[in-house]
């Protein structure tokens, strides 16, 4: 039976699940969670219309038809603040928490996280978690200084378009090399339009990210 959407808790409220189920059976062998965007600073909650949320709708529809007929699990990470808040880290804490909530409900089940723009950041940092198999991060934000020594064994894809004016494709490359030396298998692709929304060809970025999910959640 599909579990229809369900929210496991107040995102707004501190110490709270971020996990949000949009669709899933009772007994899944695998999940996918959503991680947005947001900003380098803001403490307060997200907003009721969130757009950088509703921007990651087309890529959960995407890869629910990518892997229908498999038990996924496809869910949402909900921030309890709209930034990342500098060393609070708190969009990667609030994937670490939903990490912790999913485990809880579907046990140790292979995770794949898809992150945009901060979203991807926080993807990247809390991939450490054991249960995660693989990160396909969109536009991610990648200082020179973020952490890569935890990513040993991890696959993770990259995209980026070049032209993009809000995170830098530059150090999304960097990230990668950085990060192969630290023993993922790391893959940088340059997306040939869509800026830092994706909106461009954005039926091109959906599907490429649904394709790489299925093919993370194939691998052994």
């Amino acid at each position: 039976m599909t579990c229809r959407t369900r929210r496991r808790a107040d995102p707004s409220t501190p110490g709270t699940s971020t996990l949000l189920v949009r669709s899933g059976p009772s007994a899944p062998t695998a999940a996918v969670l959503l991680l947005h965007g947001g900003r380098a600073d803001g403490p307060e909650p997200p907003p009721a219309l969130n757009l950088p949320a509703l921007r990651m709708r087309p890529f959960a529809s995407a890869v629910t038809r990518a892997v229908r007929g498999r038990d996924v699990l496809i869910g949402e990470v909900r921030y309890r603040h709209r930034g990342w808040n500098g060393p609070r880290a708190d969009a990667a804490k609030d994937a670490e928490t939903a990490l912790a909530a999913l485990r809880e409900r579907a046990g140790a089940v292979p995770v794949v996280l898809i992150g945009h723009s901060m979203g991807g950041r926080a993807a990247l940092r809390a991939a450490g978690d054991p249960a995660v198999r693989g990160v396909v991060a969109l536009a991610p934000w990648c200082p020179a200084d973020e952490p890569v020594d935890h990513l040993g064994g991890r696959r993770l894809y990259l995209l980026h378009d070049e032209t993009d004016r809000v995170t830098s494709a530059r150090e999304s490359w960097d990230f990668v090399r950085r990060a192969r030396a630290a023993g993922a298998d790391a893959v940088g692709i340059p997306m040939p339009t869509g800026g830092h929304a994706m909106l461009r060809c954005a039926d091109l970025w959906h599907r490429r990210a649904a394709e790489l999910t299925a093919a993370l959640l194939s691998h052994g």
